[in-house]
């Protein structure tokens, strides 16, 4: 019986790396996409020292996301890659880009068009996985357990929504972040784009629940089920006061709560938003939907991951830990220069 659970909890451990990563690559990303509109180099580069430390670790989750998918969901790994193969490829010369600006710019002497290619680096990224995920929300044609759509499928005015969605979040959160890490005139243009940020956001997010709710008549009909509407109803309203304590804390100039609320934003956001398609793992408007259980690895695959994996996770949020509370404090932009 303990093995019927294993995809279950397997795609909820995959949900918290998932999660763990936007929110920690996400803001990095964030700030690359405002650094891109600033006229000071000693800015941006305040802005790329406030990550200097951790940006490295925070694409480590992305790495071990990836092969937690492979081992754990081999079904869904291979029809994502398949069928969003051109955005992946683009969200990698991102992630490279943005990595050799960070090494090339230490030891330039020009630093100015390093910085841009940080956030260059940063925008291709993000627009890559907001594209990526509007290609999956969208529907993939599934026959017979594999992809069978075109190569640019994935590439619909939903999807470029959702990728507008993804860079403006991520701006979101890379603000936040600038406002626990910085202080003065640069902290005061990160409650500026964090307040602008967050107003896009809660207008493309509510317009994406939407369009899935209508595009798909089985997530419709899970507001009628008893338990399971009252559930979402709770995690949307949570969602809503959580934007509601967000502006407040902006207003008020309050630094942590104002990171925190967003990240409780993206939380009842996320499980809504994916407690719709459940038990769907690939949603298709045909019958062809892959649910977790069929994109799961063997029984005892899941459990060997596991056992590993419950080790591995204390270690890493352990190190975690060490490196933000070794790097904490602010960044100024002197110090960057």
């Amino acid at each position: 019986m303990e093995s019927l659970y294993l995809p279950q909890i397997w795609l909820a451990l995959i949900a918290f790396f998932l999660l763990y990563y936007v929110v920690t690559d996400g803001s990095d990303l964030g700030i690359g996409i405002m650094s891109l509109f600033s006229h000071r180099d000693a800015e941006r580069g305040a802005m790329m020292e406030s990550i200097g430390s951790v940006w490295h670790g925070h694409q480590t989750w992305l790495v071990l996301l990836g092969g937690m998918l492979f081992g754990a969901f081999p079904v869904f790994y291979a029809v994502l890659l398949s069928s969003l193969y051109i955005p992946m490829i683009c969200m990698l010369v991102g992630l490279a880009l943005r990595g050799v600006s960070f090494e090339f710019r230490e030891r330039a002497a020009s630093k100015g068009i390093w910085s841009r290619a940080f956030g260059i680096g940063s925008l291709i990224t993000a627009a890559s996985q907001g594209l990526a995920l509007g290609g999956l929300l969208g529907g993939l044609d599934i026959r017979n357990g594999i992809f069978a759509g075109d190569i640019w499928a994935w590439l619909t005015p939903f999807s470029v929504l959702v990728a507008f969605g993804v860079i403006v979040g991520y701006t979101m959160l890379g603000a936040n972040y600038l406002i626990l890490k910085t202080q003065g005139e640069l902290q005061e243009r990160a409650y500026r784009f964090s307040g602008t940020a967050a107003g896009i956001t809660l207008v493309v997010a509510i317009t994406v629940h939407i369009w899935v709710t209508f595009k798909y008549p089985f997530t419709l009909e899970k507001w009628t089920m008893p338990g399971f509407s009252t559930g979402m109803a709770l995690l949307l309203a949570a969602a809503f006061f959580a934007f509601v304590f967000y502006f407040r804390s902006l207003v008020q100039r309050k630094e942590l709560a104002t990171f925190f609320c967003n990240i409780a934003v993206i939380l009842f956001s996320f499980s809504a938003l994916s407690l719709s398609f459940y038990p769907n793992m690939i949603p298709n408007l045909s019958p062809e939907s892959i649910s977790v259980g069929e994109a799961a690895a063997s029984s005892n695959t899941l459990a060997f991951m596991l056992v590993a994996m419950a080790v591995l996770l204390p270690i890493i949020l352990t190190y975690t830990a060490f490196v933000y509370r070794t790097f904490r404090g602010k960044v100024t932009i002197d110090a960057a220069e």
